[in-house]
């Protein structure tokens, strides 16, 4: 009888998640029933016992360190409170672990900086990946097609209104660190919008300068934004206007692009597509007609949904430990996201137009002063628990 050589355990990422809010909880149960291949949960990490006991079949530790020196992880997933992302960041790639770090990568640029540099400093041997789980969506994917490939022509005018991000007040009273200067380093911007200013960069680039007013505690009692109103000025002279608040219910979701070809709208997972048959600036110059305007044909973009979100972020970066694939989102990326919600902030707290790149060591100078100013320095904020939340009605879409 003929010998069959067993077949050979397929390899796996031993993953360890650092802090059990919101997301990691969630990241964790998503992996433990299955839904991010080639990934095992091999550990987690939280400083509150009562974390780790909502996990007791896996491996716990009360730091990240702990974890970190184990021997048990092959990467990890952090999912603390923001400022840890640069400190955890840097200990595990400098540990040789895999890294892929929830949003923001860093509160401001300075850190960003210094994260980054350690992946560089390493080599770039290990897998360096970013949270951004909308780049995932095939709406956005067709937006961006749409205008990196040059179908629109130039860009003239960038709106989009994302007001759905809405808030209660329970909400930020569910962690000490939420909606502080220390705890977070800002808001929506730095909370919420991380998404959306990562598809707005991935999708537009970076504009040349940002000027913002930004409304602090507008519609809670908390300390940082709540309500941002940001133009954008680009390059090319196109324009870019943000608004987003999580002060607003029931919010709106609509991105609106006008090109040279035509205008692109996105809203209510439609994208619909107005297309110029001559180019607006030809149409311009070569007609007689005073009040002419090209003829146009109404065009519907289909996209087949929303993507894998966080867990094709995480399949993917199990594929480019195991396979070498490329990343969706490498988290270097990260840092323009980043960088637009500092600006918009140095500009309200300025009263003037920002240019990029800031000087990030600028503005960490002025967050520690807002941090030292705080009327919660010193002292804690008070806690209230909000019990087990569906995670999932966060999304703002």
């Amino acid at each position: 009888m003929e010998n069959i050589a067993p077949t050979p355990a397929p390899a796996v990422v031993r993953l360890g998640i650092v802090g059990l809010g919101n997301m990691g909880l969630s990241h964790a149960r998503q992996i433990i029933a299955g839904k991010a291949a080639r990934i095992t949960l091999a550990a987690v990490a939280d400083s509150e016992p009562v974390k780790l006991s909502l996990l007791s079949d896996i491996k716990g530790f009360e730091s990240a360190e702990a974890m970190i020196k184990s021997g048990l992880i092959d990467a990890i997933l952090i999912a603390t409170p923001h400022y840890a992302h640069t400190t955890i960041g840097i200990a595990a790639l400098e540990a040789g672990l895999h890294v892929l770090v929830e949003k923001p990568i860093s509160v401001h640029r300075a850190d960003c900086e210094r994260l980054i540099a350690a992946h560089k400093d390493r080599g770039k041997t290990q897998v360096f990946a970013a949270m951004f789980n909308q780049r995932t969506d095939d709406y956005y994917k067709k937006i961006r097609h749409l205008v990196r490939s040059g179908e629109l022509g130039e860009i003239r005018r960038v709106n989009w209104i994302i007001t759905n991000w809405f808030r209660t007040h329970a909400y930020y009273a569910s962690g000490g660190w939420r909606a502080t200067w220390e705890g977070e380093g800002g808001g929506v911007l730095l909370n919420q919008c991380p998404h959306n200013l990562d598809l707005f960069q991935w999708i537009f680039g970076m504009p040349s300068s940002v000027q913002a007013h930004c409304a602090f505690g507008k519609y809670h009692d908390i300390e940082v934004e709540d309500d941002v109103t940001a133009v954008m000025h680009f390059p090319n002279g196109a324009t870019g206007v943000m608004i987003t608040s999580t002060g607003e219910a029931p919010g709106t979701n609509r991105l609106e692009i006008v090109g040279d070809r035509g205008r692109v709208v996105f809203e209510d997972d439609k994208i619909s597509y107005v297309r110029n048959e001559v180019p607006m600036g030809e149409f311009s110059r070569t007609t007689t007609e005073a009040f002419g305007r090209p003829e146009t044909w109404q065009v519907n973009i289909p996209a087949s949904g929303h993507g894998g979100q966080h867990n094709e972020v995480l399949k993917n970066f199990a594929d480019a430990i195991l396979d070498g694939t490329p990343l969706l989102a490498p988290a270097a990326e990260g840092i323009h996201s980043v960088e637009l919600a500092n600006a918009m902030l140095f500009s309200a707290w300025t009263g003037k137009a920002v240019s990029l790149p800031i000087d990030g060591l600028a503005y960490e100078q002025e967050l520690k002063k807002r941090i030292a100013e705080s009327a919660l320095a010193g002292r804690k904020k008070k806690v209230v628990s909000t019990g087990v939340q569906d995670f999932a009605q966060s999304f703002g879409r």
